[in-house]
């Protein structure tokens, strides 16, 4: 059974795939970026699975690197990890830091949330 660091790095390790990215979470599991807005909030994996699916067609080369945790305990974890990477249909480089917070329960995945700076998203995914 994984622990949540375990589940954290299988997730950032497998964001190309969305299926198996989104197996990772428990049947309740909610993926939420709460800096985006309230509405931004997947729950179970078919949801995340989606949520995830639709961030690929928009940026198909979008993957996680310069992964560090902060914070590793058996049923938590917080780190740090970006991406850098062109979104074609602006041309531009989103060049982004994600802090995320990992709460597991039983193996999988019961809460990530993720923050980020939203006035680089804002500007990477916006025409001039």
């Amino acid at each position: 059974m994984k622990n949540a660091s375990q589940l954290l790095n299988a997730y950032l390790d497998n964001i190309q795939d969305p299926a198996a990215a989104a197996a990772l979470f428990a049947d309740d599991g909610v993926l939420e970026l709460p800096t985006l807005g309230a509405n931004v909030r997947a729950v179970g994996p078919a949801a995340i699975e989606a949520f995830i699916g639709g961030l690929l067609k928009k940026v198909p080369d979008f993957r996680f690197k310069d992964v560090q945790l902060f914070i590793e305990t058996g049923d938590q974890a917080f780190g740090e990890y970006s991406v850098e990477v062109e979104v074609p249909s602006t041309g531009k480089l989103y060049k982004q830091t994600y802090a995320g917070r990992l709460v597991a329960k039983d193996g999988k995945i019961q809460l990530l949330r993720e923050a980020l700076d939203t006035l680089a998203a804002a500007k990477a995914f916006s025409p001039d």
